[in-house]
């Protein structure tokens, strides 16, 4: 029932954005000169260097442990919250340079965009080296039940924070002054 639900969600969230990412897609077009295709499963990197991770590779992501604090973002090009907080994060980045703090995207919009919409949002949002690419349509209710005790995928953004054995949650937009706090935490 679970996996109906999600899958109806995300039907309807990708619908709902079509025409903007038609109209997108039409004034970008002719700037487009990517074309290959991306591997289904593996960490393979596509013609522009962006990681792709299939569920499995997702899950060893997520659950590494050791002194570094890795600061995960789920989100998707046609999200304006998720458009909204890259700003916050972007800004940590810099600031945490050179500490144990590792920062990365995790794109779940659709591999049909991936060649097109996505490669221009993150060269956009100056985000690329810190961007891997996932199949959202391959998470099941299992993914989330084994990742996460809170989110079970049905909205984003979504940010995991992970530090040894410590882990944080946030399910929607954050704001500065909260993943600052957030990161404070975790890093003691």
């Amino acid at each position: 029932m679970k996996k109906i639900l999600l899958s109806i969600f995300l039907a309807a969230t990708l619908f709902s954005c079509k025409k903007e990412a038609e109209k997108s897609e039409a004034d970008t077009s002719s700037n487009d000169s990517i074309s290959a295709a991306v591997p289904e499963t593996g960490i393979v990197h596509t013609t522009v260097d962006l990681k792709v991770l299939n569920p499995q590779q997702t899950t060893d992501f997520l659950q590494t442990k050791n002194d570094t604090l890795y600061v995960t973002n789920f989100f998707a090009t046609w999200c304006g919250p998720c458009v909204r907080e890259i700003p916050h994060f972007k800004d940590k980045i810099a600031e945490m340079k050179g500490q144990p703090v590792k920062i990365t995207f995790i794109s779940l919009d659709t591999k049909e965009v991936w060649n097109s919409e996505v490669q221009k949002f993150v060269d956009a949002q100056g985000i690329r080296s810190n961007t891997i690419l996932l199949d959202g349509g391959q998470l099941d209710e299992t993914f989330f039940k084994n990742n996460f005790k809170e989110w079970k995928g049905d909205a984003i953004p979504f940010t995991y924070m992970r530090k040894g054995d410590k882990t944080d949650e946030y399910l929607g937009m954050m704001t500065s002054d909260l993943l600052n706090s957030k990161i404070n935490l975790l890093i003691k």
